[in-house]
């Protein structure tokens, strides 16, 4: 069965090649405006099933498609990519010395039907200081990136500790989707589905 990635995020296809799948990627040019009324949680699933069903309505043939959205929600409110420097110093002065959820909607769509998920990641940021924010604002990291911090980039000396999958805070929790996908028959470990 073919695999599709609907996503063109560079991180969340590295995580898919080491698990050892093979998968073509066809990222979803839906809207992702933010639904009101929806809690965080609700909102990432939804967001990765309209990006599931974007592509999937593009293909006659049996695949799987896999969709992701990763948000990170610190007091019940979602903090996106920034738009501006200015506002990725602001967000990462509302995350210091505080722990805050990155939250990620898995959907996986095919012929046996659709599976979709939120996992949950309590992440634990030191105390920064404004140097530490200004500098890290001034490498150009944070600029494309839900809550204004990589954490496999620079960001993760800020990174005090973290419970839950650590993989899902770079945009992909790997043993929820290898669960997900073995269900929707895609073959792991190099067994036959």
């Amino acid at each position: 069965m073919k695999l599709i990635l609907a996503s063109g995020s560079p991180r969340r296809v590295e995580l898919l090649e080491k698990m050892g799948l093979t998968f073509q990627v066809e990222p979803s040019n839906t809207d992702e405006t933010l639904e009101p009324g929806l809690t965080p949680q609700q909102e990432v699933v939804h967001l990765s099933l309209g990006k599931a069903q974007a592509v999937a309505a593009g293909h006659s043939e049996p695949a799987v498609v896999l969709s992701a959205d990763t948000v990170v929600e610190l007091d019940g409110k979602i903090l996106g990519k920034p738009h501006s420097e200015a506002e990725a110093a602001e967000m990462l002065r509302a995350l210091s010395g505080r722990s805050h959820r990155v939250l990620t909607g898995v959907t996986v769509m095919g012929s046996e039907g659709t599976m979709t998920h939120c996992e949950e990641t309590e992440v634990y940021f030191r105390p920064l200081t404004e140097e530490e924010m200004q500098w890290y604002v001034g490498t150009g990291e944070p600029m494309d990136k839900a809550g204004a911090y990589g954490i496999r980039g620079y960001a993760a000396m800020f990174i005090e500790k973290i419970h839950g999958d650590c993989y899902n805070v770079m945009g992909l929790p790997v043993c929820r989707v290898g669960l997900m996908l073995r269900q929707a028959g895609i073959p792991l470990l190099g067994a036959e589905a």
